[in-house]
This record gives C-alpha cells, sequence and structure tokens, in this order.
C-alpha cells in the first residue's frame, strides 16, 4: 500500500517546487515470533527466540520481548562504541513502514511525540497480536523507555513499561548488569557540594554564530601525554600562522575530551604564555584535587622571551564529542563499601572516569574498558559505565588487545562475506589471467627481505642487454588482481588500510591465502606481478621506462643477510649474485644522486628482539643492524614509487592517490639549532639541501656519535607524510625525498594505497577498466583521510608493542647500567637515548615527599643546573635502568642519574613511560 504527501517548497531563486513525499506500507511482515499462528509463513526465518529467556526479572516474572525505543537503544551504542557507529546502528532502527503500525504526525504534534506514540502503537499492537497465540504462553512486549511523559501514557493505555534503569536493575539473577548502564545526563552522580568547577559551554547556535564572525576558532583538541594540564587546538582553515592553539590550565580545556572538535576563544596577546618544558601527570585520587590542580598551574607560569609565546586561548564549548570506549584499569576507592571509583585510562591523553561499580575488587588488577556519558560542570573528572572485562595486566594476550583496541585497529577475524571473495584453492594461472600481460618467468628475479618476512611483495632483476646498457626490474605483487573493486575483501582491505606488525604477531590486512601465498612472491613458484622496468645506462641514468602486468617466477628469496654475503663474497658468481652486485652498484650511484639533490638521511634508532623459542619472552634486545643491501632494496622502491607517481599524474591529473611529505615549519628546527648551537655547529634550515648539507658537515672527531644524535632530533622535526588527492591539493612535493612527486606503488599486500595505485596504473597503460569511484576525486580524499589515520595509529601500535616488550625484556634482566646521551633538557628532568637499546627515556630530578634540589633551567642554551652540575643536550651519562611494577596501570622503565654524582643530593629515579622509536615492523621506511 502507498501513502504519499504531496506540498510546494519555494527555492532560493524564487521558483516553487512541488515535493512528493512517499511511505510504503506492507502487510506481508510477520511479528517475528516463531510460535505465531496468525503470521503464518509470513516471516522468512524466526527473528525472535522461540522461548524468550527468563531473564528472572522482579519487575515482569512472566515470559516477555523488550521493545526499548529508539532514544535508549542509541545512548546506550553512543556511550560503548566509537563515534560514527551509531549513525549506520541508527540508519538500521528505520524498519519498512508495516501497515498496521504506521501513523500520521497528527496537528501540533513535534516529530519527538509523533515518534513516541508510534512505538506505542507498535508495542500495543504487539501485544493485542501476541494474544491470539495460545493463552498458555502468556507472552508479552515490554515497552523500554527513559522518557518520563512516554512512560506514563504508555501505562495510561495499559502498556507494560519501565525505564532502562528499572529494568535493568530487576534482573536480580545480574546485578553486575547495573555497571553498564549508561548515565542518562550530566546531572546525574553530581557531586553533593554541587561546586562549579567549569564554565557552562556555550550552545552549538552561538558557536556557530562566533566561528562565522571569527570571535572563536573551530579545531580538533589535542592532549598533552607530557602535562595534563596542556593541549593544543588544531585550527581548521589556510592561514599558516594560526593553525596551533595552546591552552593551558584546567578551567581553560573545560571538559574537552582529546580528539573532541571544540570552540576556542583567543586570549589577549597579553595573556599568551609558552608551551611548558614541565612534566606533569595526573595522581590525584578525588575531587579535592582541583586544588592542588591550580598549584601544578603555577609550575607553568615562568618567564620566556617574547618569541617563545604562542597564541593562547580557552575552550568555549564543544561542537562534536569523539569519545570511545577506553582501555584501562580502575583505582578502586580506599572509603570501604563505596561503589563510586575512578578509571585511569590506558592513554595518558585522556582524563580519569568516575564510575559506579559493585564488582570493584573483582576488576582490580585487570585491564578493563569503560565509556564516558558526560562531564558536569561541578566534577572534577566525567563519568562513565563500566562496559568489558579484558583479562589480567601484564598478561601479553591482555596487552595486546589493549594496545589493539586504544590504536583502534581492526583485528577481528575476516568474515565469511570476506572471505567468499577468495580464489578457490588449489589455484593456478588460467589464459585469462595471462591477457594483457607479459610473461617474465624467465628472468633472473629474487627477492630480498628480513628473516621470517613472509609476505613478499617486491622482488628485482638486473641483467645486461645486448645493446651494453642494463634493464633494471622492480616486480610487485599483483594484489588488485585478486581483489576487485566494491566487494566485501576489496571494502575490508580499505576499512583496515594497512598491515600492522607487532613484536609477536602481524594483523593483516588482506586474509592469509593472499598475503603468505597467492600474492607473496616466493621463490620457485609462479606469480601475478606489476612490473616497473626500465633500461639504464651505467651510471643509473634512465634511458627508457615502461610498465606491464606480467608473471614471474623468482629463482630466490634471500634474507638481507645472505644477500649481501653474496655481493661480498669473491667465490660467487652465479646470476643471482651479478644480479645483486649489479643492483647495488646502480643503487650507491641513485642514494647519491638523491643526496645530491637535497634528500635527507636521518635517524631512528630501531630494535630487534630475540624471543624465546618456548616461551616467547625477549630474551634479547638490540638495535637493528643496517646493510647495503637494505639501502639497495630501499633505492629500488623509491625509484618505481616516484616513475608510478609521473605515470599516473599524466593519465589523471585530478584523480591521482599521491603521498607528500610538507616542509616542517621554522619553528619546528628549534631545538635542533640549539642543540647543535650549544657543540659549536650551525644547522641551517631554510631548504631541506641546506639541512642535508649542515647535517654532513655536523661532526665531532673525538665524538663520533654526535652527528647519528643530530639526525635523531632532526627526525623529530618532521611532519607526518600523508596520502592525498592530485585533484584537492597544489603541494605534491616529497620534503625528506627531495622529489617534486612520489606515491606507494611497492607495498599492496600491507598498504591499500598502493592497491590504488595499482589500478589508476592499470588503467593508464589498458590492462584493466577503470570503475567510477575511481575519478570520484572526493571519494578518493575520504580514502586518503582514512588511510593517513589507519597508518598513524598502526605506528602507534607498533611502538607501544616494542615498549610492552623492553619491559618483558627488562623484568627479567634486572637493574642494567648504561651509558646514555641527553636529547632534551626540561624543568625538572632530562631525556635520555641509550644507543645500545635504542631506548629512551626520562630521568626525574624532584620526587614527591623529597626535598627539592635547587633546579635552573635555560631554554635558550639549552640547559639544566643541578645545584652546580650543568647538564647540556648531547652530554654523556651514565643511567641506571630497572621496570617499575609498582603501578599496574602504567608499569614503566625508570632511570636513574649513576653518573656524574652530584654530592648532597639524592637523584631520585622516578621516569616516566618509556618512548621507543622504529615500528618494530616488517621492513625498511620508504618514508622519512
Amino acid at each position: 500500500m502507498l501513502k504519499s504527501k504531496t506540498f510546494l517548497k519555494k527555492t532560493r531563486a524564487g521558483g516553487v517546487v512541488k515535493i512528493v513525499r512517499e511511505h510504503y506500507l506492507r502487510d506481508d511482515i510477520g511479528c517475528g515470533a516463531p510460535a505465531c499462528s496468525a503470521c503464518g509463513g509470513a516471516h522468512a526465518g524466526p527473528v525472535l527466540e522461540l522461548q524468550p529467556r527468563d531473564q528472572a526479572s522482579s519487575l515482569c516474572p512472566w515470559p516477555h520481548y523488550l521493545l526499548p525505543d529508539t532514544n535508549v537503544l542509541l545512548h546506550q551504542i553512543i556511550s560503548a562504541w566509537k563515534p560514527g557507529t551509531w549513525a549506520s546502528v541508527a540508519s538500521r532502527l528505520r524498519p519498512p513502514g508495516i501497515l498496521e503500525t504506521y501513523i500520521e504526525q497528527e496537528q501540533g504534534e513535534n516529530a519527538n511525540d509523533r515518534n513516541d506514540r508510534a512505538i506505542r502503537v507498535a508495542a500495543k499492537w504487539y501485544n493485542d497480536h501476541l494474544k491470539k497465540m495460545s493463552a498458555e504462553t502468556q507472552l508479552q512486549v515490554i515497552l523500554i523507555t527513559n522518557d518520563k511523559k512516554n512512560k506514563e501514557k504508555a501505562v495510561e493505555e495499559g502498556i507494560p513499561a519501565f525505564t532502562c534503569e528499572e529494568y535493568v536493575k530487576s534482573l536480580t539473577a545480574n546485578p553486575e548488569l547495573t555497571d553498564r548502564l549508561a548515565c542518562l545526563s550530566d546531572e546525574m552522580n553530581e557531586i553533593e557540594s554541587g561546586k562549579i568547577i567549569f564554565s557552562e559551554h556555550l550552545p552549538l547556535s552561538k558557536l556557530q554564530q562566533g566561528i562565522k564572525s571569527g570571535s572563536y576558532l573551530q579545531g580538533t583538541f589535542r592532549a598533552s601525554r607530557e602535562n595534563y594540564l596542556e593541549a593544543t587546538v588544531w585550527i581548521y582553515g589556510d592561514k599558516e600562522d594560526d593553525k596551533e592553539i595552546l591552552i593551558q590550565g584546567l578551567k581553560h580545556l573545560n571538559r574537552a575530551v582529546h580528539e573532541d572538535i571544540v570552540a576556542v576563544e583567543l586570549l589577549p596577546r597579553s595573556q599568551w604564555v609558552a608551551p611548558s618544558s614541565v612534566v606533569l601527570h595526573d595522581e590525584g585520587r578525588n575531587e579535592d584535587d582541583v586544588e592542588k590542580d591550580e598549584e601544578r598551574e603555577l609550575l607553568l607560569k615562568t618567564a620566556v622571551s617574547e618569541k617563545m609565546l604562542r597564541p593562547t586561548g580557552r575552550v568555549v564549548g564543544i561542537i562534536k564529542r569523539n569519545w570511545r570506549p577506553y582501555c584501562g584499569m580502575l583505582s578502586k576507592s580506599e572509603i570501604k563499601e563505596s561503589r563510586r571509583h575512578l578509571f585511569t585510562p590506558a592513554d595518558k591523553r585522556i582524563p580519569r572516569i568516575r564510575i559506579e561499580t559493585r564488582q570493584a575488587s573483582a576488576l582490580e588488577g585487570r585491564r578493563i574498558i569503560v565509556a564516558i556519558d558526560g562531564w558536569p560542570r561541578s566534577s572534577r573528572y566525567p563519568n562513565g559505565h563500566f562496559v568489558k572485562n579484558l583479562g589480567d595486566v601484564g598478561e601479553k594476550e591482555t596487552e595486546t588487545e589493549v594496545l589493539l583496541l586504544e590504536h583502534d585497529v581492526p583485528h577481528q577475524p575476516f568474515s565469511q562475506a570476506v572471505l567468499s571473495f577468495l580464489p578457490k584453492m588449489p589455484w593456478s594461472i588460467t589464459e585469462q589471467d595471462m591477457k594483457n600481460r607479459e610473461d617474465l618467468r624467465h628472468l633472473c628475479v629474487c627477492s630480498v627481505d628480513p628473516p621470517g618476512c613472509t609476505d613478499i611483495d617486491d622482488a628485482l632483476h638486473c641483467r645486461e642487454l645486448s645493446n651494453g646498457n642494463l634493464e633494471v626490474g622492480v616486480h610487485i605483487a599483483d594484489v588488485s588482481h585478486f581483489i576487485r573493486p566494491g566487494n566485501a575483501l576489496d571494502q575490508e582491505s580499505a576499512r583496515r588500510g594497512t598491515t600492522v606488525y607487532l613484536c609477536e604477531k602481524r594483523i593483516d590486512m588482506v586474509p592469509e591465502l593472499l598475503s603468505s601465498n597467492l600474492c607473496s612472491l616466493r621463490s620457485n613458484v609462479d606469480r601475478l606481478a606489476f612490473s616497473c622496468i626500465w633500461e639504464m645506462n651505467h651510471n643509473a641514468e634512465i634511458l627508457k621506462t615502461r610498465f606491464t602486468k606480467s608473471v614471474i617466477n623468482s629463482k630466490a628469496s634471500l634474507t638481507y643477510a645472505e644477500a649481501q654475503m653474496r655481493i661480498d663474497s669473491t667465490a660467487m658468481n652465479d646470476d643471482i649474485t651479478t644480479s645483486l652486485r649489479g643492483l647495488n652498484k646502480l643503487a650507491k650511484i641513485l642514494k647519491r644522486g638523491r643526496i645530491e639533490k637535497g634528500a635527507l638521511t636521518l635517524s631512528s634508532p630501531e630494535i630487534r628482539f630475540h624471543m624465546d623459542s618456548e616461551t616467547h619472552d625477549p630474551i634479547d634486545l638490540q638495535t637493528k643492524e643496517l646493510r647495503e643491501t637494505n639501502s639497495m632494496v630501499e633505492e629500488f622502491m623509491l625509484l618505481a614509487n616516484i616513475s608510478v607517481a609521473k605515470k599516473i599524474h599524466e593519465e589523471f591529473s585530478e584523480h591521482a592517490l599521491l603521498r607528500k611529505h610538507p616542509a616542517p615549519p621554522p619553528s619546528n628546527y628549534e631545538v635542533l639549532v640549539k642543540a647543535a648551537k650549544s657543540k659549536n655547529l650551525e644547522i641551517k634550515t631554510d631548504t631541506a639541501k641546506s639541512l642535508a648539507d649542515s647535517l654532513d658537515r655536523a661532526e665531532s672527531p673525538d665524538f663520533p656519535y654526535l652527528n647519528t644524535l643530530l639526525r635523531i632530533l632532526a627526525t623529530r622535526c618532521m611532519m607526518q607524510a600523508v596520502y592525498f588527492c592530485s585533484g584537492m591539493d597544489n603541494d605534491f612535493r616529497h620534503y625528506g625525498l627531495a622529489s617534486p612527486i612520489y606515491t606507494h606503488f611497492t607495498s599492496p599486500i600491507r598498504r591499500y594505497a598502493d592497491i590504488i595505485v595499482h589500478r589508476l596504473l592499470a588503467v593508464a597503460i589498458g590492462a584493466d577498466c577503470t570503475y567510477p569511484e575511481l575519478t570520484d576525486k572526493h571519494k578518493l580524499s575520504d580514502i586518503c583521510k582514512n588511510l593517513n589515520f589507519r597508518h598513524k595509529m598502526a605506528q602507534y601500535a607498533q611502538r607501544a608493542s616494542v615498549a610492552f616488550h623492553t619491559q618483558l625484556f627488562f623484568k627479567s634482566k634486572g637493574i642494567v647500567s648504561e651509558e646514555a646521551y641527553i636529547l632534551f633538557v626540561r624543568k625538572n628532568a632530562i631525556v635520555v637515548l641509550i644507543p645500545k637499546y635504542g631506548l629512551e627515556g626520562t630521568v626525574f630530578f624532584e620526587e614527591k615527599d623529597k626535598p627539592k634540589p635547587r633546579l635552573t633551567y635555560d631554554d635558550e642554551i639549552p640547559s639544566l643546573r643541578i645545584e652546580g652540575t650543568v647538564f647540556h643536550v648531547f652530554d654523556k651519562v651514565k643511567v641506571k635502568i630497572t621496570l617499575d611494577s609498582s603501578n599496574l596501570q602504567h608499569q614503566k622503565i625508570r632511570m636513574a642519574l649513576v653518573e656524574p654524582q652530584i654530592p648532597g643530593v639524592n637523584i631520585p629515579s622516578d621516569v616516566s613511560d618509556t618512548d621507543l622509536n622504529g615500528p618494530g615492523g616488517k621492513k625498511r621506511k620508504l618514508d622519512k
């Protein structure tokens, strides 16, 4: 049955258009109750349980179904799921119109009242309908609503109705479910004192007006990991000078949570401050700690030069909350029998959350998930509720689950819908596969990877041509042949965006059948590839470039060490070794050419764990050794990426997926320039070329490790490289590689960006057909945003995995003393790097409840004077390393100063969480 409503609407241009809204009402939809004889076979399959579960409800002891209203569902879902999920759920809460339950909106009735009436009509219809079944069943439908008026009207109409809290609390057999109830409003669970701590958030309408007039600025709130009283807001817009607003102080932060979209008011210039050099972590355990916060805020105020001041503001309102479920631990209240406790998130950028639970004793010492429900003005901390128990703290499985959840890494097993699009085994290359494809199985192709690598996505060859020139080929797994646009496998790969490499496991972007088998370019098996082939002279000058889909048969799968051994061996002269030597020689020339153009050679200590074969615990920890073969492979991957970038941009000037690396703003280099100056060295940063040349000259015969330290600092100054659509940006340049254009083509097994690039290249050379989304720059731009997010989260997850395994290593090793170098000086601490382990940590010089030493901080030099001893950046020190397990939530590596000794001062060993660099991942870094 069709119902329609017609009305006229005036357009902006002054015209009139006729609008017709149609409702299609069906009479063939069953109630879903399997025992219902009235519906007959109307429902194709059971929707509801045959026998509703007896939940032992004290309010409803009879069998019943629940009919929650939309707001109840959405409120519970929003509080427990990540942003964006509720929208997809909301779309599923709109069933097709059913003839018996459809109602029109009445005159003077608002949309909310109409919806409330509609759900009451549905509940009444269900109850009347179920009465037609056997009287013995006594089945009823219970309406669950938190709307007071809706509930009252339901009861008046004879419909059993309860609030969500009333019903859940009636489940006497499951009292723990009460913990999972979302708070209904910010006013719930207020502190009894009612003391107002924060200013009121302005309504959205005022915020929008203020943003439009320029009174307020809109941006993303980013809390500090090192200082819980400080944050920055990144402003949307094109003004280069106003990208970042500094927020300092609890009241100015005004209940914003990391990643919220906020409105800020810029303070007068006289109130601008400089970023704090103090490390502050929230150690409060109750609401009275607001006064302590105010005392600690005084530590942030210090005399600084005018040029150190940054635009400073305060949060005046929240435009969009980006809350998600948070992993962490319960800090049990010291008050006996108390049900109110503080939850401490694992992410130090997230404030503590106040929850109510009867399970505090059972949850103590375990990792749990908590959701935020609201943040009242009178509460030091937000309110939330318990969601899930993950397991014991410190257990490898639990901690791995935590780091994956905290970094939003999709890690569920691939669904059957996704797996259904995989090739059927046994698989072999068919005549159809060979169309538009060259047979290159005769070439002496080989791969070079880390030990144990199973997802081999690149291979190389080099041979001399009859004209005396060299042919060099980079052959990449043809993943796009197996993953076709738009199907479930493609959608899941796009969602994951990247493979994530942890210390002990790999979270694949694509199912294992592809990643480790059909797409992996293993030796001595035929594999489909996408080849980039150059003709070069012996000076590595490119004479011709061509691209082709191909079939290859790799002659060897080598590790970096095995390839290096072949190159260095005088006894080996086979085809594989000759090919490797040719590649290595050309790679050195290519690298020299890149550096001459201004490409940066930076440094970031990467470490490798050696695991016990039985316990899988780390038994040794060392920095990764880089060989010539690492650089050899990297050079040809870079060259292939650049060559492909040029080709796809020539063919698709508006729709090419590229990768750029923005030049850092001058302020980023201040710490590097000052550090070099302290050693009487000059670092020029006006161009990438001048920076590269400065770093090459910055050497000290008496201090050979100095140059490495400078390059590590230079790495910290860099911006993040990002994917973008060529039609949505004008700046293509890759700063670190000194290349005018760049993309990712060489790792499609582990990066979805490369799959898109493969599809673009295939269309460009006529090897495949296009599809609408491939040439839609807006959709491509959305894909890039997700890829940038997934790539960043993967890096963070990998670092967290390295940090956790480093803790396991030092837990078994005990106390260790090692030489270290100072990377940064703070007002109350020094940050050091231990070269042997590639380990970074902080040595504090203030300890709670102990006399404070005399500290003098100089930001210009920079230096920190402790009593009579002065510490400068790059100074050599000796530190003691131990694992501190006193705080189960944040177990950490503690570092204490051993040398130099400072007479009369008790050097404490408190240290912040270890921060390790390097992804602990699979291969090589193609983007600096």
